[in-house]
């Protein structure tokens, strides 16, 4: 126990520099998000092109999140490193592929979450319903398989996605650490964005959820220091 208080400390140490970033981060995709809800609920031409977003999740299902998770969560931040010349020479082919495969399938494995909370909570925009659905989701989905799995990954890409030498990334003490910087560090932007994510209908939740991954990934990138 005091080895994992421990950990978020460091935690929490490593992304202070960064904090003004997150924070100035998440009021962005506050506002937006209560933006795009008031203009949902009050502005008939907004509801009816949601809609139509709305049916070709519902038609194209784990498609959908697969292919536009892939889009806002790889090939965006993918572009960024591109165009900032920040991607190692002989790895762009090879870091465009993880982001790609990486976030395609992490698209379809939210949207797995998504329905099976739905199937557990219901989809009721009421405050009981959604405070479930957020403590589920940052701190049981998050901490226990969300934040490991995205340290894992992201450590085997670091050290040139190798199996066989270097490979810190598979030891526990460093998928703890990363875990950690990894929690610390967005909860104060994903706590309110899937709370605003839930008060949506079941079939808009993955595409609002692209969309706060593209303005996440967008505004970091022009917020960080590095």
């Amino acid at each position: 126990m005091a080895r994992v208080v421990l950990l978020f400390i460091q935690g929490w140490a490593r992304c202070r520099e960064n904090l003004l970033a997150n924070l100035l981060t998440g009021i962005v995709l506050w506002v937006m998000g209560g933006l795009l809800i008031a203009a949902f609920h009050w502005h008939p031409a907004f509801n009816a092109v949601l809609g139509e977003v709305g049916v070709k999740k519902a038609e194209w299902g784990y498609g959908y999140s697969c292919l536009s998770t892939a889009f806002f969560g790889g090939l965006v931040p993918y572009c960024l490193l591109f165009f900032q010349g920040k991607i190692p020479s002989g790895r762009k082919l090879a870091w465009l592929a993880f982001f790609l495969v990486f976030w395609g399938v992490k698209g379809m494995e939210v949207d797995a979450f998504y329905r099976l909370q739905g199937f557990f909570f219901g989809y009721s925009a009421d405050f009981q319903t959604i405070l479930s659905k957020v403590l589920v989701d940052q701190f049981v989905y998050c901490i226990f398989w969300s934040a490991p799995c995205t340290a894992v990954f992201y450590g085997w890409k670091r050290t040139g996605f190798s199996f066989w030498k270097d490979r810190p990334w598979l030891s526990v003490g460093y998928i703890l650490e990363e875990s950690a910087f990894l929690l610390v560090s967005t909860w104060v932007i994903w706590i309110p964005s899937v709370s605003i994510i839930y008060a949506m209908p079941k079939d808009l939740q993955i595409p609002l959820f692209n969309l706060t991954l593209c303005f996440f990934v967008l505004v970091i990138s022009m917020l960080e220091k590095r």
